[in-house]
């Protein structure tokens, strides 16, 4: 296997993308892994407000990592409210999207120990 070098790993493209239909919003949206220090700012958001709220929890995810053809991120995360106004199914849907591509699923929390 190929010794990484300091310039090999923050160059490499590790963030992961997939494209997501929404027939409901009339097309599909770009979900990205988190980068470290998304997540911490996730951890963050979700932890200032009231912890059952699911809504807070998915549309903090899914400012963090809904991003353009360019792999920028849509939204901030002042945005939430906007967020949160938008369909819960459609928001469950693309939170579990979310979750999958970040390995924060049930499944790949499993798969993480088991091993």
């Amino acid at each position: 296997m190929n010794l990484l070098n300091k310039l090999a790993i923050l160059s490499a493209s590790d963030c992961r993308i997939d494209t997501v239909d929404v027939p409901e919003w009339g097309g599909s949206v770009r979900i990205r892994a988190m980068t470290g220090a998304e997540r911490d700012a996730f951890r963050t958001a979700i932890a200032d407000g009231p912890s059952a709220e699911v809504g807070r929890f998915e549309a903090a995810l899914l400012a963090l990592t809904l991003v353009d053809e360019n792999g920028q991120r849509l939204f901030e995360l002042a945005e939430l409210d906007a967020l949160r106004a938008k369909s819960a199914a459609v928001l469950d849907r693309l939170a579990k999207e979310a979750m999958r591509i970040n390995g924060m699923d049930a499944e790949s929390q499993e798969a993480a120990a088991k091993n």
